[in-house]
């Protein structure tokens, strides 16, 4: 199993695992591959190094001179950050009735007392945003984020 560096074309980074090069490359070229952020098919590979484990720690001389010309191009806190995120946003999706375009109508109801309260998302245009706020309703801006519906892998 190769496990594989890969990021698309807007930066974000994550790992694909695959039989071998070959079968990312298959996939590659049959668009089977897409960023789980923001679905984007255009994945390269990254610099990865694969993990030796020798028994013994690495010994001070062996490590490159200039620290900075060897940096991982994706520190672990910021993969972790990311898994944190996509954790979270899945959540507000599975706790949350999606009322589509009718949500700046339906959380102004709720905010005047209309509609019983109850967590929902959508969509608005910025001008529904902006009244929104306006008129004190509480909303929070969430990317726009297709593939969090189903399970990464």
């Amino acid at each position: 199993m190769k496990v594989l560096d890969l990021a698309c074309e807007q930066g974000h980074l994550f790992e694909g695992w695959f039989g071998s090069d070959a079968d990312f490359q298959s996939q590659q070229s049959r668009a089977l591959i897409d960023c789980p952020l923001c679905g984007s098919q255009k994945i390269e590979k990254r610099l990865s190094a694969p993990r030796l484990n020798l028994g013994k720690s690495v010994a001070a001389d062996t490590l490159p001179a200039d620290p900075a010309a060897s940096a991982p191009i994706l520190t672990a806190a910021t993969a972790g950050q990311q898994a944190e995120a996509l954790r979270l946003l899945r959540q507000v999706l599975a706790q949350t009735e999606d009322v589509g375009e009718q949500f700046a109508q339906q959380a102004l109801q709720m905010h005047q007392g209309e509609l019983e309260p109850r967590p929902i998302r959508g969509q608005t245009t910025a001008e529904q945003a902006a009244e929104l706020i306006g008129s004190g309703v509480p909303i929070v801006q969430l990317p726009n984020l297709p593939l969090l519906k189903h399970t990464l892998q």
